[in-house]
C-alpha cells in the first residue's frame, strides 16, 4: 500500500506506545522507515517493546514518562530529540478509562482520566509543539480520540470530556499552528481489541458480542488498518490534511450513537454489579484469570439478551438475565468479591 520509505527520516514519537494501538503503530512506523520514540510509565514494558519492533535499537528509543507530569513530558521531548535531531511527528495516544455509573464516581476517579487524556495530550503537544516552532520544519502531530468525543456516552463520561477537549484542541491548533507548518489531525477508532483496554470494556463474551453486532460491518477492527490510515495521515502524502478526524470503526457511530449508551436500557442494578465485578478484578491479572476460570465453570457470568430494536437495527437493547440452573431456578449472581 505504502513505499517501503513512505517515513524515511521523520522522527515519531508515540505515547503510550509500548503496547496496543501504540505499539502497533510504531512497529509499523519503523516499518515504513521512520525513527520511533516510545513512551510510557512502565519502563520494562517499553524495553520489552522495543525489541519487538527494532532489535537492532537503530529506529527505536524509549524513554519512561508519565504525561501528567509536565516536567517529565518536556524531559522526554529533550532525550527524543537529542537521540535523533528533533521530533516531526507526536501521535498522542496515551489514555485511560473505565466503565462506571458517573454517580458512583469519586472527584479523583474523573481527575485520573482527564488528567492522562486531556492534561497528558496537552502536556505532549505543548513540548513538542515548541521545538517544531523552535525548528522552523514544520511538523505534524496526530491525537487518537474516540467517535464519543462528539456523541457522548453513557458510562464513560471522564473518557468522553477528556476525549471532546482532544478534539476541539486538534482543531483549534490545526488553524493556529498551520501558520509553523504544524498540521494537526486525529483518528477516532471503533472497538479495536487490545491487551488490557479490552478487558476493562468488553469484560464478558456477552459484552463483546453485543459491541460486535452494534458495528454495521459486524466485526472489529484489525491493527494494521488503522496503522494504514495513521501511516497516511502522518507521511507527506497528506500534507494539506490539516483538522480533520477521520472516523474507523466499521460505521458503529451512524448506526447506534454513543458507544456504551445501549447500557442505559437494562436494569441498572444489574449494570453496576457487572461494573463492580470489573473493577474488582483489574487490580490482579491473576485474579482475573481466576474469575474467568470460576465464571466459565459454574456457570455464573451474566448473559446479555437483546431486545428487537423497534427500528429493526441491532442496538444495544436488551437485559441482562441470571443463567438457569438444570432445575429451572435461576442461579444466584456472582458476589463483587
Amino acid at each position: 500500500m505504502f513505499a517501503a520509505d513512505a517515513l524515511q527520516d521523520k522522527t515519531v514519537l508515540i505515547t503510550g506506545g509500548g503496547s496496543g494501538l501504540g505499539l502497533s503503530m510504531a512497529r509499523a512506523f519503523v516499518g515504513f522507515g521512520a525513527r520511533v520514540a516510545i513512551t510510557g510509565r512502565d519502563a520494562d514494558k517499553l524495553r520489552g517493546a522495543a525489541g519487538e519492533i527494532d532489535a537492532t535499537g537503530e529506529r527505536i528509543f524509549t524513554h519512561p514518562c508519565d504525561v501528567r507530569d509536565f516536567g517529565q513530558v518536556e524531559g522526554m521531548i529533550a532525550a527524543a530529540g537529542e537521540r535523533f535531531g528533533g521530533v516531526d511527528v507526536l501521535v498522542n495516544n496515551a489514555a485511560g478509562n473505565f466503565l462506571a455509573p458517573t454517580e458512583d464516581l469519586s472527584p479523583n476517579a474523573f481527575n485520573a482520566v482527564v488528567q492522562t487524556v486531556l492534561y497528558g495530550t496537552f502536556h505532549a503537544t505543548l513540548a513538542a509543539g515548541r521545538q517544531m516552532i523552535e525548528r522552523g520544519r514544520g511538523g505534524s502531530i496526530l491525537n487518537i480520540v474516540t467517535t464519543y468525543a462528539w456523541t457522548g456516552s453513557a458510562f464513560v463520561v471522564p473518557s468522553a470530556a477528556g476525549k471532546a477537549g482532544v478534539l476541539a484542541m486538534t482543531r483549534s491548533l490545526a488553524v493556529e499552528w498551520a501558520t509553523y507548518g504544524i498540521r494537526c489531525n486525529a483518528i477516532a477508532p471503533g472497538p479495536f481489541p487490545t491487551e488490557g483496554a479490552w478487558q476493562a470494556l468488553m469484560p464478558t463474551p456477552e459484552l463483546e458480542r453485543e459491541a460486535k453486532n452494534r458495528i454495521p460491518m459486524r466485526r472489529f477492527g484489525e491493527h494494521d488498518e488503522l496503522t494504514n490510515l495513521a501511516t497516511f495521515l502522518i507521511s507527506d502524502a497528506a500534507r494539506f490534511i490539516n483538522g480533520e478526524c477521520v472516523t474507523i470503526d466499521g460505521g458503529e457511530w451512524l448506526a447506534s450513537g454513543g458507544e456504551f449508551n445501549g447500557y442505559t436500557r437494562l436494569p441498572r442494578e444489574q449494570v453496576k454489579g457487572v461494573m463492580r465485578q470489573m473493577r474488582a478484578g483489574e487490580s490482579s491479572p491473576a485474579r482475573h484469570r481466576r474469575r474467568d476460570h470460576r465464571r466459565h465453570h459454574r456457570g455464573h457470568q451474566l448473559r446479555l439478551h437483546r431486545r428487537a430494536d423497534p427500528y429493526g437495527g441491532s442496538g444495544a437493547g436488551g437485559v441482562l438475565r441470571r443463567p438457569r440452573r438444570p432445575g429451572g431456578h435461576p442461579a444466584c449472581l456472582p458476589s463483587s468479591t
